[in-house]
């Protein structure tokens, strides 16, 4: 079972960072990166520098060309050189966020069952949109900003204590006071975004499941009740963005404030220092030029910490998925269960925190017989098909392939060979042909697709479609009728060739005529195959070799449909409802 997410769990820095190093880019662009970003700080250092010995010296007279084409130069490289270390620090952020959805993605998809009976779709998606945009945001946009910024401020820092460090102290003696300030409001910036992120993801899942169900819907006359919860949805959301808003209408006065207050300081002071004479305009100049390559970065500093606030909550919900435990497709053995018998004994399940929904289920299936299930609605007949498929592992008792423990076949070999077709025909957005051949690992030619289609009596409409294979279906099928998507799947079963064949409901929701032409596809399918077959309509089971009969988790009959029209009342009385 897959364990809970743990949302009251304390996400440390050293856990954000830890996931942002787990998927760094190669260290050569790392350094090539670096590299060029001191280049594009030594040479914009550099400008200021001359710009003072340019106007302390200045007279028209006397413009020392190579002073000016130095200076030139220098913003040349200083271009050349940011231009490059933009692009390979974007590049390293895009690849690191490329390389975390991919993560995310490969977990995703291989998280079990219960993962997704505990979550909402909404809310995952959520997360692998979403959030990942947030950190991309960070990584590629920011990182690069805050990366040339930090070099820039310690160079300018730097040359102007060798200048005049009385000068500098004002500007350091600002830093710790507007960090005293910024702090507070970036942790509170960062429960912000972690509330919004949170109500993203429940609107996300609400708008999805609406979309998802826009049938019902209609059929339901519930737009307005949707309309009224999408728009709850909606203010909640602009709720959380005016209260972010709020937060960065302070921090940007502030930063504002300190920034032109240092300036006015700077100018004053320095104004003094030039009329007095201990300093020269060149060296004033060159000061204020320095003072901007501080104040540009430092004021990209607070939009960085306030981003960064935003994607540790991003991560804390990624790494939440991540650290979910994987459905191991690949543990155990490969075993070909051809005439095996399947055997199930003692088993119990219930969902977590839930009922008992089966309570000591024993039966045998020998190789090649068809084995169903009757019994009311909530009985549990569907559960026991997730048990077959390993969607779930029983609580008690064990599943057997001949004498082999089901839990000690490899997931991926069991699921190879059993062929599955619901009464719901999940079919994916795409051509008929991407739908028959969806999970093969083989290649398949048309002719082959041609001969299954007409095992499953769906080559005769399929060859009327315009593009015939190539027909685009539509999301979950809804271009073709019931009973068309239901040959479709049973054809899809054929081309998988399974040993063992699973029917779940396959032939309810079809009308008379349909279900005579799926029932006969069936048949073809079920030739020589090891069946369990759901039913409600007990005409599509009469003739199977064996009927278990469950109430409330438990078999109370077993048998052929004669034998249990002798013995089970409640099975008898159902037969008569429905077989006179």
């Amino acid at each position: 079972m897959t364990k809970q997410i743990n949302t009251n769990t304390t996400y440390t820095w050293k856990k954000f960072f830890a996931l942002l190093g787990s998927v760094k880019p190669a260290n050569w662009i790392i350094v090539i990166a670096l590299l060029t970003s001191i280049l594009t700080t030594l040479a914009g250092l550099v400008v200021p520098l001359f710009t003072k010995d340019l106007i302390d010296g200045f007279s028209f007279s006397k413009i020392n060309a190579s002073l000016v084409i130095i200076i030139v130069a220098a913003f040349v490289i200083q271009a050349v050189a940011n231009g490059f270390s933009v692009f390979l620090l974007n590049y390293m952020g895009q690849k690191m966020v490329a390389t975390i959805r991919i993560r995310l993605w490969k977990k995703i998809i291989h998280l079990p069952v219960p993962y997704y009976d505990n979550t909402k779709t909404g809310k995952t998606v959520s997360r692998m949109i979403n959030d990942t945009i947030l950190l991309k945001e960070l990584i590629a946009d920011h990182l690069p900003q805050f990366v040339t910024g930090i070099i820039s401020v310690i160079g300018a820092v730097t040359i102007l204590l060798f200048m005049d460090w009385k000068m500098t102290l004002v500007i350091l003696i600002s830093v710790p006071l507007t960090a005293l300030v910024v702090a507070p409001l970036g942790q509170k910036m960062f429960k912000i975004s972690k509330g919004l992120q949170k109500e993203t993801a429940d609107f996300t899942g609400m708008i999805s499941q609406t979309l998802s169900e826009s049938r019902l819907v209609k059929a339901s006359n519930a737009e307005n009740l949707e309309e009224k919860r999408g728009k709850e949805g909606i203010n909640r959301l602009f709720g959380f963005g005016i209260r972010e808003a709020k937060v960065v209408s302070v921090l940007a006065p502030l930063i504002f404030f300190v920034v032109m207050g240092v300036i006015v300081v700077i100018i004053g002071y320095g104004g003094i220092r030039v009329t007095s004479g201990t300093l020269s305009t060149g060296t004033l100049i060159a000061f204020l030029l320095y003072l901007f390559q501080i104040i540009v970065p430092v004021t990209s500093f607070v939009t960085f910490f306030t981003q960064l606030q935003k994607s540790k909550g991003a991560t804390e919900r990624i790494s939440q998925i991540l650290e979910q435990d994987s459905e191991n497709l690949q543990n155990g053995i490969e075993k070909d269960i051809s005439g095996e018998k399947i055997q199930v004994q003692d088993v119990s399940f219930a969902y977590a925190d839930g009922d008992t929904i089966l309570d000591k289920v024993n039966f045998t299936a020998n190789p090649g017989e068809v084995v169903a299930f009757a019994g009311p609605s909530g009985g549990g007949k569907s559960t026991l098909f997730a048990l077959l498929e390993r969607f779930y592992e029983p609580q008690n008792g064990a599943i057997y392939v001949g004498e082999t423990p089901l839990v000690d076949i490899q997931t991926e070999s069991w699921r190879s060979q059993i062929g599955y077709v619901s009464q719901e025909s999940a079919m994916l957005s795409g051509t008929i042909r991407d739908n028959l051949t969806y999970g093969l690992k083989r290649e398949v030619d048309d002719d082959e697709l041609w001969r299954v289609t007409k095992l499953a009596y769906a080559d005769e409409f399929i060859r009327k479609l315009p593009e015939k294979l190539q027909t685009e279906v539509g999301e979950r099928g809804i271009k073709l009728s019931g009973g068309q998507r239901q040959r479709i799947a049973i054809a899809r079963a054929f081309l998988r060739n399974p040993k063992v064949l699973m029917l779940d409901e396959a032939t309810a929701s079809l009308d008379s005529q349909s279900e005579q032409i799926v029932q006969q596809a069936l048949m073809n399918l079920m030739s020589g195959r090891t069946t369990f077959v759901i039913a409600h309509r007990l005409s599509t089971i009469v003739s199977a070799n064996q009927i278990l009969f469950i109430e409330n988790g438990r078999i109370t009959g077993r048998g052929t449909h004669k034998e249990l029209v002798e013995s089970h009342p409640l099975y008898a009385s159902f037969a008569e409802q429905q077989l006179q």
